[in-house]
């Protein structure tokens, strides 16, 4: 699916980001901690983000943005259904969620753009 391989690039494309993949889910980390998860099985992704960014993001498409299940998604943790969600959306909430979580000289390299 032309989606999952979309995903897995962008979020690669990120300074000192790690692939680690278990099974069908793939997660991306960068200084150990974890921004994104991709389940290749399902076509989701779980994106860390502020409680703003989810919220914002969940407004464009609730029924395929949405908060991840009990306090996963309290912790600003939002599903992408991929299989309904543009590309140029992606790259936004990838790169939010990447500067959310690096250090800030590795997320300042990419919040002018964005």
């Amino acid at each position: 699916m032309p989606q999952v391989k979309h995903f897995k690039n962008i979020a690669n494309s990120f300074e000192s980001v790690i692939e680690d993949t278990q099974a069908e889910k793939t997660s991306f980390k960068v200084e150990d901690k974890i921004f994104a998860t991709l389940n290749t099985q399902n076509f989701k992704a779980i994106l860390r983000l502020s409680t703003e960014n989810q919220i914002k993001y969940s407004d464009l498409d609730p029924s395929a943005i949405y908060a991840a299940p009990a306090g996963w998604g309290k912790q600003g943790w939002t599903i992408f259904e991929l299989k309904f969600v543009e590309e140029v959306l992606i790259n936004k909430a990838l790169t939010q969620s990447y500067c959310e979580v690096a250090p800030k000289q590795l997320a300042d390299k990419y919040v002018a753009e964005h």
